[in-house]
């Protein structure tokens, strides 16, 4: 490389990085040499062993990880304003049949993990629950909002399994909103 350009890139280097980078690495010095720079270093360094540890990006949770999925999700879906008036009934009645399905579940697969996109409008679908490892879907959890003739609106809490190919509805429970018109999911 002729010598100015070589002064060239030194120059620019030291304008660029304002003089913190000092360009007088040895890759300057190599620079019209056609040896491999680095091949000294690699000699010396072949006779030892290295060990590599590699995690895994899934991580089995514990049921009460799954729990705590679940219900964050939950509270996701009810938003601001449909949370804190089903709260108490939801955290009493509701949720504690939600932790017995998961834990039957549970029992045969310790892989499992919750789906963290509820959906919103007036849409059924809380969270699924499926097998991180094979990506199957085994429960869907969904919440309904019915009206029901001279009583109101009710939010029908059920779930759907993977051995009827998802089409019955496993009752939980229900939670009464009132004669007015509930608000949109996720509000």
């Amino acid at each position: 490389m002729k010598q100015w350009l070589r002064q060239l890139l030194i120059g620019t280097v030291a304008i660029f990085t304002l003089g913190v980078i000092s360009p007088s690495h040895e890759i300057w010095a190599n620079v019209d040499e056609k040896s491999e720079p680095f091949s000294d270093s690699a000699a010396e360094l072949s006779g030892e062993n290295y060990q590599v540890e590699w995690q895994s990006e899934f991580q089995p949770s514990s049921i009460d990880d799954l729990y705590k999925q679940a219900k964050t999700v939950a509270y996701t879906k009810f938003g601001s304003k449909i949370g804190p008036k089903i709260q108490n009934e939801f955290d009493d009645v509701i949720f504690p049949e939600i932790e017995k399905v998961i834990a039957q579940v549970y029992e045969g697969n310790r892989t499992l993990a919750v789906t963290e996109n509820p959906s919103g409008n007036y849409s059924e679908k809380m969270f699924n629950v499926y097998d991180a490892q094979s990506g199957d879907e085994l429960l869907y959890f969904h919440v309904r909002t019915e009206k029901r003739p001279q009583e109101g609106y009710y939010y029908n809490f059920h779930y759907h399994v993977q051995e009827d190919d998802f089409d019955e509805h496993h009752t939980i429970g229900d939670i009464y909103w009132s004669k007015n018109t509930p608000p949109k999911w996720l509000s």
